[in-house]
């Protein structure tokens, strides 16, 4: 297992950018894929973005797509989301998840590792 402890969240205003940090601690983060997830209140957790061990590949959710970033620095054991353009449909409680096994990157279930979840307010 890995531990994971998200950063940056924050409110803001409609348009504005905000970047956040997933920084890892306990094992080689390298061999993880790296996601995010959030959820709203009152709706069920959401796949964001995830990315691949090396960060070759990135896939997203058609609702931030083109908006938000995800990268990683392995050296670092960090993973980021670079989230502009920012909405209020995208207020929610951000989580950052760690996963090793074989499957959909935008499976909630792969992800055996998960952050603590940073509050991000987007106001209108």
């Amino acid at each position: 297992q890995v531990q994971l402890v998200e950063s940056g969240g924050g409110l803001v205003q409609a348009g504005a950018s905000l970047r956040l940090s997933c920084a890892a601690s306990g094992r080689t983060f390298s061999v993880y894929y790296g996601g995010w997830f959030r959820q709203a209140p009152g709706k069920e957790r959401e796949f964001v973005a995830a990315i691949t061990r090396s960060g070759a590949s990135s896939y997203y959710a058609d609702s931030v797509k083109g908006r938000f970033t995800i990268s990683r620095d392995n050296a670092k054991n960090t993973v980021y989301l670079q989230m502009n353009s920012l909405k209020p449909e995208d207020t929610a409680v951000y989580y950052c998840a760690a996963g090793a096994g074989l499957g959909s990157y935008t499976n909630s279930r792969m992800y055996g590792s998960w952050g603590q979840g940073t509050q991000v307010t987007v106001s209108s």
